[in-house]
């Protein structure tokens, strides 16, 4: 809508000088839009690939990693409860906050009996690709609360630039109104710019921006 407002004007600031200042301040307005839209995609994005990112890693931890510490860590134990209660594999239905709590709970247990996992047969290489995973784990958990940060705040500021440019509207409105009230076609053609499509021509100012869609709750809850 704002675009159709921005052609309708510029067509016509050379008629009109009223136009020149609201003008230049429309199209000032318009490119924080477009850069706060392009922040806000960017994090929306960027916080989905992260997720991504982390839900393969939990995937390669729950059925590789873990799985192998575990029964490493239960031929360990020869019978011992209090050493196979260490090496429990944590609940595949647990938050990502609660699986991380868990695999370090793991990596832990497992440091500490290397020696003695690694004569049960483990790898002497396990706890490091372990470790390393879960740095990877936290990694990725940060960068999708750090991207989806970025693009609440995207949208808040998209929020803010809106009710600036309807209020940008508002005063072209007034210019348009006061220098061209007379001519209904002029006016005809200004009212079809200042709507959206699909919406009636009443001369309510639209906003002239949409925000993206907010990701699910479900999704929301899994970043911590």
């Amino acid at each position: 809508m704002v675009q159709r407002v921005r052609g309708f004007v510029i067509a016509r600031k050379d008629i009109e000088p009223a136009y020149g200042p609201a003008l230049a301040r429309l199209e000032e307005l318009l490119k924080r839009a477009e850069a706060i839209l392009t922040r806000q995609h960017d994090g929306q994005a960027g916080a989905r690939r992260a997720r991504n990112h982390r839900d393969e890693l939990r995937r390669k931890l729950q059925l590789e990693l873990t799985r192998y510490l575990a029964a490493a860590g239960s031929v360990a134990a020869n019978g011992q409860t209090e050493v196979a209660d260490l090496f429990r594999l944590p609940s595949a239905n647990v938050t990502n906050a609660g699986f991380l709590v868990a695999v370090k709970s793991l990596l832990i247990a497992g440091e500490l009996q290397h020696d003695m996992l690694v004569q049960s047969g483990m790898s002497p290489t396990l706890i490091d690709d372990l470790r390393k995973a879960v740095a990877d784990f936290e990694a990725a958990s940060q960068t999708a609360r750090d991207a989806r940060r970025d693009h609440m705040e995207a949208r808040l500021e998209l929020d803010s630039i809106t009710a600036v440019l309807t209020q940008q509207v508002n005063l072209l409105d007034g210019i348009t109104r006061y220098h061209f009230g007379f001519d209904s076609d002029v006016m005809d053609e200004w009212r079809m710019a200042r709507v959206l499509k699909g919406q009636r021509h009443n001369g309510d100012v639209l906003p002239p921006v949409t925000p993206q869609p907010t990701p699910p709750a479900g999704e929301v809850e899994n970043a911590a």
